[in-house]
């Protein structure tokens, strides 16, 4: 009875062991978790498909970022995340990976974690723009439900450096504009906005234009 015991016990600790993780294909990096045997031989396969059709790991991470951001703009979420792991899996160096994984989280209104997927982004590529855009919105958002004005600082300081980088770039400039808003001296305000109406008068909403009348 006893060695039936022991024999049952191994049979449910084994059994534990090689249970596959669930939801780790939502999760930016597969959650950064173990994967159990067949999820590690579904990725060895999908290299494996991946090396016979493209002629590198780093040109097929990029079709897979294109396909992450159409499902991102047509609003599927799960899709473009589970695109993304697909890239992260062939390039864990291209930073725009590690870009949609943080857009993917602001999102979900995880801005705090967003931050975090952001910088690593930046420390990959810090001349992209856009992820500092991206990193400038989480920071606004975090400003708006804590009311806490470092947040709000650091989105200025990151729409700034997505400005340097394109200075012709209307919408960061009527970004900035608007963080003014929270401020009682209206100078910078009235810069970003004259700024702004050089490159596209369309963008400054007149609410905006009568703060500093």
């Amino acid at each position: 009875m006893k060695t039936i015991i022991i024999l049952l016990f191994t049979i449910l600790s084994s059994c534990n062991q090689h249970k596959c993780p669930e939801g780790i294909n939502d999760l930016p990096m597969y959650g950064e978790v173990p994967k159990c045997d067949e999820q590690l031989k579904i990725d060895t396969d999908f290299l494996k498909e991946c090396d016979s059709v493209f002629e590198s790991r780093k040109i097929a991470a990029i079709h897979y970022i294109d396909l992450a951001w159409g499902h991102f703009y047509e609003n599927q979420m799960d899709l473009s995340m589970r695109r993304f792991n697909q890239a992260w899996l062939l390039d864990k160096e291209n930073a725009d990976v590690y870009w949609g994984f943080g857009n993917l989280l602001g999102k979900k209104g995880d801005f705090e974690k967003s931050l975090v997927y952001f910088e690593k982004s930046l420390q990959m590529n810090s001349s992209n723009a856009k992820v500092w855009e991206s990193k400038a919105i989480s920071y606004g958002q975090i400003f708006y439900k804590t009311k806490e004005i470092t947040p709000l600082n650091k989105a200025i300081d990151c729409f700034k450096k997505a400005l340097k980088i394109e200075p012709n770039n209307a919408r960061v400039s009527g970004q900035l504009a608007h963080v003014y808003t929270y401020f009682s001296q209206k100078d910078s305000l009235r810069k970003y906005i004259e700024l702004t109406d050089q490159l596209d008068a369309t963008i400054i909403r007149e609410d905006l234009r009568k703060l500093i009348d």
